[in-house]
Parts: C-alpha cells; sequence; structure tokens
C-alpha cells in the first residue's frame, strides 16, 4: 500500500488498560485517552480496586484528570477475592460503568497477591455474575512453580478455566491477552460466551526477542511472550476476523528503574504505538478488511454496548513516524514498546485533547 493511503475506521475501544494512580496515571492516560473511546481499567492497583465504592473513587481519579473536550470513558472492573460478596456483584451490575469483574489466580501477576487461589470459594459470585450477565474477565495463567512459565496458560485452561465452563455454561468470559496457539483453539472451540483479548506485543514478538542475545527487560511480560508458532497462532485469530477476538492493548507502564532491576515487574507501555502497530500487521497479512472489527466492533458486541459514533482516519507515511523511546525523566521515566519501529502509520485525524498534559514537545502519532 503506497504512502498517502488513507484509512477510516471507527473509533477503536481498548478491552483491556493498565493506567495504574498517581504519577504514572497522569504519565500513561493522556495516550489512551486521545485514541480509544472506551478502555476496561484493571483492577491491580495497591491496595487492589476490590469494591464498587472504589472503584467509584479509582473513575472519579481517571476523569479528573481528562482535558476538556476529551470523551474517554473509563469501564471499570473489581479485583475478585475470595470473600467478594454478592451485594458487591449486585451493586457493581447497577453502576452502568462497570464493565467486567476480574479474576488473578493468587500470584500469577503484578499486585495479584490477594487474588484467588480456591476457584471454589468463588463460586457463589460466579453464579451471581452468570445470572446478572456481567462478564468474568479472566487472567488466564496457572500459579504453580512445578508448571513451566511457558505452558501456564494451556495448565490454566485445562485445571481451571474448562471446568469452570462447565459449571457455569452462561456466564460470559474473557480470556485476557491470549498468548498462546492452545489458548486461540481453545477460544475458537468455544459454542459460545468465551472471547479473548489481544495484545500487540503478543502479535509482534516472541520468545526470542525477550531471551536471545541477552534479557531484555523491556519485553518481559505476563503471560511472557511464547514460541512463534505460538505469535502466529495469535496473529492468525486476530486477522481472521472471528467475532470472539477483540483488542485489548494490556498497556502496562513500570518505570524504568523497576524494569531494570533483579526481579523486575512484568509489564508492557504500548499506548503510543499499539494503534499503529496493529494496522501496520494488518496490512502485512493483507487483512486491513478486518482490522476494524478487530480494533472498533467485535469487544463491543460482546460487552453489548454500541461502536463508537466517531472515527479515526490514519494515513500510511513514506518515512518511519517517530516514536520517542521512552516518556517521562530520570527515575520516573517508562519505556515505550516498538518505539524503534519502522512504524508507517499515524493517525492524522479524529485525536482528541490529551497529550498536552504532558507538556511534552514530540509530533503526534
Amino acid at each position: 500500500m503506497q504512502a498517502g493511503t488513507e484509512l477510516r475506521i471507527t473509533r477503536p475501544d481498548d478491552w483491556h488498560l493498565h493506567l495504574r494512580d498517581g504519577a504514572m496515571l497522569r504519565t500513561a492516560l493522556p495516550y489512551a485517552a486521545e485514541l480509544f473511546g472506551r478502555a476496561v481499567i484493571m483492577p491491580n492497583l495497591r491496595p487492589p480496586v476490590r469494591s464498587v465504592q472504589e472503584a467509584a473513587a479509582y473513575r472519579r481519579r481517571i476523569l479528573d484528570r481528562l482535558p476538556p473536550g476529551n470523551g474517554f470513558q473509563p469501564l471499570m472492573t473489581l479485583y475478585l477475592t475470595e470473600v467478594t460478596s454478592l451485594q458487591e456483584i449486585r451493586r457493581a451490575r447497577q453502576t452502568g460503568w462497570l464493565a467486567a469483574i476480574k479474576l488473578y489466580p493468587q500470584g500469577a501477576t503484578t499486585h495479584s497477591e490477594q487474588g484467588v487461589s480456591r476457584v471454589k470459594q468463588i463460586y457463589p459470585v460466579l453464579e451471581a455474575l452468570q445470572e446478572l450477565g456481567l462478564p468474568l474477565s479472566v487472567h488466564g495463567e496457572i500459579n504453580d512453580q512445578d508448571v513451566d512459565i511457558f505452558d501456564r496458560e494451556a495448565v490454566f485452561i485445562e485445571r481451571v478455566l474448562e471446568p469452570l465452563r462447565r459449571d457455569f455454561p452462561d456466564l460470559k468470559i474473557v480470556l485476557e491477552h491470549v498468548s498462546s496457539r492452545t489458548g486461540v483453539d481453545y477460544v475458537r472451540a468455544a459454542a459460545a460466551g468465551l472471547a479473548a483479548s489481544i495484545t500487540p506485543h503478543h502479535l509482534l514478538i516472541n520468545r526470542n526477542q525477550l531471551l536471545a542475545g541477552g534479557l531484555n527487560p523491556h519485553l518481559y511480560c505476563l503471560p511472557v511472550a511464547k514460541r512463534e508458532e505460538d505469535r502466529q497462532a495469535v496473529l492468525r485469530a486476530a486477522v481472521s476476523g472471528d467475532p470472539r477476538f477483540f483488542f485489548g492493548s494490556d498497556s502496562a507502564p513500570h518505570w524504568v528503574v523497576n524494569k531494570e532491576k533483579s526481579g523486575g515487574s512484568a509489564g508492557i507501555f504500548n499506548s503510543p504505538t499499539a494503534l499503529p502497530a496493529v494496522v501496520q500487521l494488518f496490512e502485512e497479512s493483507g487483512a486491513l478488511d478486518s482490522l476494524e472489527a478487530f480494533c472498533s466492533l467485535n469487544g463491543a458486541r460482546f460487552y453489548g454496548l454500541p461502536p463508537n459514533q466517531d472515527s479515526l482516519i490514519l494515513r500510511k507515511t513514506a518515512e518511519p513516524v517517530r516514536v520517542p523511546d521512552s516518556i517521562g525523566e530520570g527515575e520516573t521515566r517508562v519505556k515505550v514498546f516498538q518505539a524503534g519501529g519502522p512504524l508507517f502509520w499515524q493517525v492524522v485525524q479524529g485525536l482528541r485533547p490529551g497529550r498536552e498534559v504532558l507538556d511534552r514537545p514530540v509530533p503526534a502519532l
């Protein structure tokens, strides 16, 4: 496709986003808010967002950071624990802005220490979710030190997800950030009620980029990037047009100092580059006709929401678009995924007020 080609799509949504809080919220929010109509906001803060009251307060902190004229809608989630009450689930359903309940297996990822270790303990909550039609969002990895880290998604499906779906056949479930061929095949085989979000980094990298030639801590995420055959399976699912797969960036920023240390944090910050990178992948796969469904339609349909009413226009450039390697300064820097690209697509119409909050003189993507 030649430089200068333009592509219009319904404004996308991000169905899996970490904004953190405090200074990191201020840093990360503008990049999502200028592009996406809505985003499902993850609740694994410290302390986690476990009640509707806490979710409402977090939502207000996000809305208060938006500049005038920005219509970004944060869709909140609750962090499921073994003591989450049925009353809290019913309150969540009544809000209109709380999109899902998030299941973290205890110890499986960032700030999941208060997650679930005994799934049977949450069966009354799952029954209520099924009855109310409120989706369960799942970090689909087993936390078992005897299971190879590259197999933890597959083992989670076998030990946890399949029995759960058998016991709650009408429960809507999102297998977040699917990262393996096993996960993709499992979603494809499901009759109904199961979907999966897909991240830009699981579309772009395999474990060679993470490990070969030395460890790259800025490509360390959970689920970890896997084999090339897994990446290819995830890519085929994304570009297929199958409505059960949709965009969820899992953009998860950490300060550079916390990534580049022993026991560094898991997470990749991709909000500045996610959309151009995904468009480029779809172009290379000859699948631009499926791009809008993946980014803008499939997730909304699964969550029972209408598509956004406005749109974005992207243009292919002759020269790579310049993207900053990191944002912030000193210890409060965040590394940007795929900053070196090269990326040849940029949004040229439809950006909303947002990034000027950073006072950073870098051209818009």
